[in-house]
């Protein structure tokens, strides 16, 4: 005679839970960095934005710099799944534009809408960089990796045959214009609107490395 059946452990309820548990903690996070600064935010101010205790906080991110390279992450890529911006789909869509023109004007549209999510927590890493170790190697990660990126960018912009200039200045022109700055003072210091900063930004690349 078989015994009473046992059911079987469903996680997927606390699984989920967890995963909300992180997107509430990686919002305050960005918006804590953002409006208090990194260095003033701690992980218990963090874990009382959220709404969690700041033991979920550590145990989901360990420590502050893994939180605000999550947060970064997230913000570059719009959402919180772990797929390279280079192999993002709406990426890949620019490489295949055969017409250079037409592809930085849309490059330009793409990278408006990044600078909308990703340029407040720029300016605050660098202006904790200068007394913040952790935010110093951040910053400089970030920098580093959006080189790689506008490298590939050049690479393939060159590859058409409509390149006005070297690869090696298509690319410098690209990663000097795509860290926040210019969204920043075009758009929140002086009003623009995002439409008309794409539409400049993308007249601006043509007219430089397409001619």
């Amino acid at each position: 005679m078989s015994g009473p059946v046992k059911r079987r452990y469903d996680s997927s309820r606390r699984q989920e839970q967890a995963r909300e548990n992180r997107r509430r903690i990686l919002a305050a996070a960005h918006e804590l960095f953002v409006t208090r600064g990194y260095g003033r935010t701690t992980i218990a101010d963090v874990a009382a934005e959220a709404g969690v205790a700041p033991e979920t906080v550590y145990s989901a991110f360990k420590n502050k710099p893994a939180l605000l390279h999550r947060a970064w992450d997230v913000a570059v890529g719009g959402d919180d799944r772990d797929v390279p911006l280079l192999e993002r789909p709406e990426v890949r869509a620019l490489f295949a534009e055969p017409d250079l023109r037409t592809r930085l004007t849309a490059f330009a549209v793409f990278n408006t809408a990044t600078m909308r999510r990703t340029a407040r927590l720029h300016l605050a890493v660098r202006g904790a960089a200068a007394s913040d170790v952790a935010a110093a190697a951040m910053l400089a990660e970030i920098d580093r990796q959006r080189l790689v990126s506008m490298a590939e960018h050049a690479r393939a912009a060159a590859a058409t045959g409509q390149l006005a200039v070297a690869e090696d200045e298509c690319r410098d022109v690209l990663w000097s214009t795509t860290d926040g700055t210019l969204w920043h003072r075009l758009v929140e210091c002086r009003g623009w609107p995002d439409e008309r900063y794409s539409a400049w930004l993308g007249r601006l690349w043509v007219s430089s490395l397409v001619g």
